[in-house]
């Protein structure tokens, strides 16, 4: 690496589809992590981490074929320190033009104590597993798992086992997120002063934001020295989440006057992929989230509208054309047609074959025949409903609520399931319940409710509304999004997705037969 790169450049390394899968729920079919992995790699990331190959044969899969359509990024798998999680690995990302081995293995007392490893027989382990992957690949990161966490003078250890054993990156995550940006920073900083060898490798950062401080970590750590942040689109990830890749592009972007670095991103594509991976995950954007959020660019202060109005930089510190917002609004209705429809979902980053487009304006003429003005917002909520598997094995067909303050509330459905039609009807107590109570009567399973979530996507009485729910089955957690002016059948439609995610999940767990059993109760 020369002395320009170390100096001005920074790699950005997406786990998304990492990472970021593993928040609960947040599972991705093939083709959408295919799809997320084609979208990172045109904006330039410098690598992404597309999977666990060992985890499944699903993560196999796609990190196989996500490294065989890779054109610009190096394709990384993940492996514990294990030769069979190693060799599994390679066959994964060997087929890809820059491939990338990371192995890792948990270095802090309390990790050591997992596999009940003394500090001599892990750094053995560190020694023989990063050379096997390296005798493989020519790109090999090695992380100290907890290395925050880790006695000082074991992590110099391992850290220089590790670069010894061929070891090109050397990444030090956060794990738990209990690291402070100063702290952050002095880690960095010792490893590079006190490890022979730190000079040669890229020093990687890995930041949990369990106390809400994973960019400010990252950023801290590379003003130290780190030239590589591993981060998610949307700060996706377990429990509170993960640096997030479009705070600290932005982050770097616009402070580039106290941190002079760059990075490869293109930053108009932000917003487009913000949005699919919030779609595809099930995980929605809070409005106030930084960059990416709804209120981002918004303002409602009398005071602040007044100032925008004169002068955009008087409480914008970015621009909303730099992360792929435009500022040109073609005012959508049931008077658009296809050509305007379509350009506006490509504004929106979503690019649609002529027969998906065709079968998305019905749905928007629908919508369309409701609302007076279709947001922005009611049209991505409606290609999430419209980009749901069309092999799901249930969907619904029709329903009707009878709700009130007399009498019991009443739901009648028609459920299709395995490609046929069941109907039932049920009470509950109040019409979600009773509509719930029919898809439980006519599909049964054991699981858990554990969220029910409903916000409007828009303002106004004809608003949409967005549902997701979050369901529970033998330690399988699914999420399941819907929207519709129509609270009930929004509902209705996000208990399915998540059902039929289940289902999904129940197959490649292989402890289910792979078609849902049904109750007719007609």
């Amino acid at each position: 690496m020369t002395d320009t790169s170390r100096q001005d450049r920074v790699l950005i390394f997406d786990t998304t589809l990492r990472d970021g899968e593993q928040s609960p729920g947040a599972t991705m079919t093939h083709a959408e992590k295919l799809e997320i992995a084609g979208l990172l790699d045109e904006m330039g990331v410098d690598i992404i981490e597309a999977g666990f190959p060992i985890a499944s044969d699903g993560d196999f899969n796609a990190v196989s074929e996500i490294a065989r359509l890779s054109k610009n990024s190096v394709i990384c798998g993940l492996a514990r320190a294990q030769f069979g999680d190693i060799d599994r690995c390679w066959e994964a990302v060997k087929h890809a033009a820059q491939p990338r081995i990371h192995t890792f293995i948990g270095t802090s007392p309390l990790h050591r104590a997992i596999p009940n490893l003394t500090m001599d027989e892990m750094a053995e382990r560190i020694h023989e597993t990063v050379t096997h992957a390296r005798n493989l690949c020519d790109n090999v990161q090695w992380s100290p798992m907890d290395a925050t966490r880790t006695e000082l003078d074991y992590l110099y250890r391992v850290v220089e086992i590790a670069i010894k054993a061929g070891a090109t990156t050397i990444n030090i995550p956060d794990t738990v997120g209990y690291t402070a940006p100063r702290e952050s920073a002095d880690l960095i900083a010792k490893l590079l002063e006190n490890v022979p060898g730190a000079d040669e490798i890229i020093f990687a950062t890995h930041c949990h934001n369990d106390l809400g401080m994973a960019t400010a970590n990252s950023l801290a750590a590379v003003e130290a020295g780190a030239r590589q942040i591993e981060c998610t689109i949307n700060g996706l990830g377990e429990r509170a989440g993960n640096t997030a890749l479009e705070e600290v592009v932005m982050a770097l972007k616009v402070r580039n006057d106290i941190m002079p670095f760059q990075t490869g991103i293109d930053s108009t594509k932000i917003m487009n992929i913000s949005r699919r991976v919030a779609s595809v995950s099930g995980f929605a954007v809070q409005f106030n989230k930084a960059i990416v959020g709804k209120n981002a660019f918004a303002h409602e202060s009398g005071i602040h509208q007044d100032g925008m109005l004169k002068n955009a930089e008087t409480f914008e510190i970015m621009r909303p054309e730099d992360v792929g917002l435009t500022e040109t609004n073609i005012v959508m209705g049931k008077h658009s047609g296809r050509a305007a429809l379509r350009s506006k979902l490509e504004n929106l980053g979503f690019e649609l074959g002529d027969n998906q487009l065709k079968d998305v304006f019905v749905r928007f003429k629908e919508l369309a025949d409701r609302k007076k003005e279709v947001y922005d917002d009611d049209l991505i909520a409606l290609m999430r409903t419209a980009t749901d598997s069309e092999a799901d094995q249930i969907k619904l067909k029709s329903m009707h609520v009878i709700c009130g303050t007399e009498g019991p509330n009443q739901a009648r459905m028609v459920l299709d399931v395995n490609g046929e039609d069941h109907s039932t009807e049920q009470t509950g107590d109040g019409p979600v319940d009773a509509a719930f109570n029919c898809v439980k009567a006519l599909v049964p399973h054991d699981a858990r409710l554990q969220l029910y979530q409903v916000h409007a996507v828009t303002e106004g009485t004809d608003a949409q509304a967005t549902v997701s729910v979050r369901m529970e089955e033998d330690g399988r957690i699914v999420t399941g999004q819907s929207a519709d002016t129509d609270t009930v059948v929004a509902s209705v439609r996000a208990y399915i997705h998540a059902l039929n995610r289940l289902l999904v999940r129940r197959e490649k767990g292989g402890t289910d037969k792979r078609e849902v059993s049904y109750k007719d109760v007609s």
